[in-house]
């Protein structure tokens, strides 16, 4: 007869013992960590950060669920609120407003990157190649950001003086050009908001790009002046690839910005003329305060998930789509 042996032999001893160390070698360095956070500084330091844990909490992630929740309710805040599933949804989605919100958005958003992405990135280069007063340049590049808002749009509004007299008419009428009814035609009051977001918001960025070309290694420039590039060639080859990322991070977060505009056409323009510059923001606002649609929160409430949603998966989008060019 003859014997059967088996196709797979036991573990030796010594091939177990060795996987039983391997195992315990893994989980001690595990137990070491705990017992070193529980002796060591491990628990004051949660304890010191149980407040902000707790503010953080309370006054940023509660709002959101409760917003979330409001979203499937009709309520004024007052009386009780009435569960009302996806009606609030429903009545955003067919009110004719928000198509020419979304719209008027987008229209902002497109002139707000043709406008306001590459001018700080041209400000910061030129300011970096400069070799005296660079640090007063910087600051009145940020000086806008300091001015409040309001003050600001208040300012402006004074400039966009539709009559002959008014600060940019009159310089328009020295070249023989105007008057501008400038914020009030729907074919100009766009752009002139674009404008105003652009000086208002520059600055921040332009310190962002300096800050970045302050890491750029000089051997870099010094390489690409040997071989013969100019200007241009030098921002080109060494400039734009080295400020890929951050290039990369103001550009998302000037897509969220412009979808969430809101200051700018409230206080310029309130939305008009004839609706041409109602914004995403600003229809929120009219469901919530204003007269016409006012009280319905849980349809503003609603409009913003929507919106958070969008931002959310287009954010998403982007940052893999980077990721991969950034590895290339």
């Amino acid at each position: 007869m003859t014997q059967l042996t088996p196709t797979t032999s036991p573990p030796s001893a010594p091939a177990a013992l060795d996987a039983l160390e391997d195992a315990v070698t893994v989980r001690r360095p595990r137990r070491r960590r705990v017992r070193r956070w529980i002796g060591g500084d491990g628990p004051h330091t949660l304890l010191f950060l149980l407040p902000l844990l707790f503010s953080f909490v309370l006054f940023s992630w509660k709002p959101i669920v409760d917003a979330a929740i409001m979203a499937f309710q009709k309520t004024n805040l007052i009386t009780p609120a009435e569960w009302v599933g996806w009606d609030n949804f429903a009545t955003v989605l067919s009110d004719p407003l928000l198509g020419t919100a979304i719209a008027n958005t987008l229209w902002f958003a497109l002139l707000a990157l043709l406008l306001g992405y590459p001018i700080p990135l041209v400000a910061a280069v030129l300011m970096s190649e400069v070799r005296r007063g660079r640090g007063l340049y910087s600051a009145l590049a940020y000086l806008p950001v300091i001015v409040p808002p309001v003050v600001g749009a208040l300012l402006w509004k004074f400039f966009y003086d539709a009559s002959p007299t008014g600060v940019f008419n009159t310089m328009l009428g020295w070249l023989g050009l105007g008057p501008v009814p400038w914020l009030q035609d729907a074919a100009t009051a766009m752009p002139s908001i674009v404008l105003f977001a652009t000086w208002s918001a520059a600055g921040s960025t332009v310190i962002i790009y300096l800050a970045a070309l302050v890491g750029v290694a000089p051997e870099l420039y010094d390489a690409a002046e040997v071989d013969g590039a100019g200007v241009w060639g030098k921002v080109w080859h060494v400039t734009l690839p080295q400020l890929r990322g951050v290039l990369f991070i103001t550009f998302i977060l000037q897509i969220i910005g412009t979808a969430q505009v809101f200051l700018e056409p409230f206080l310029l323009t309130g939305g008009g003329p004839a609706n041409s510059t109602m914004t995403i923001l600003m229809l929120i606002y009219k469901y919530a305060f204003q007269s016409s649609l006012g009280g319905d929160y849980g349809a503003a409430t609603a409009l913003s998930l929507l919106l958070a949603g969008v931002l959310a998966v287009f954010s998403a989008l982007y940052f893999a789509l980077t990721k991969k060019w950034g590895t290339s």
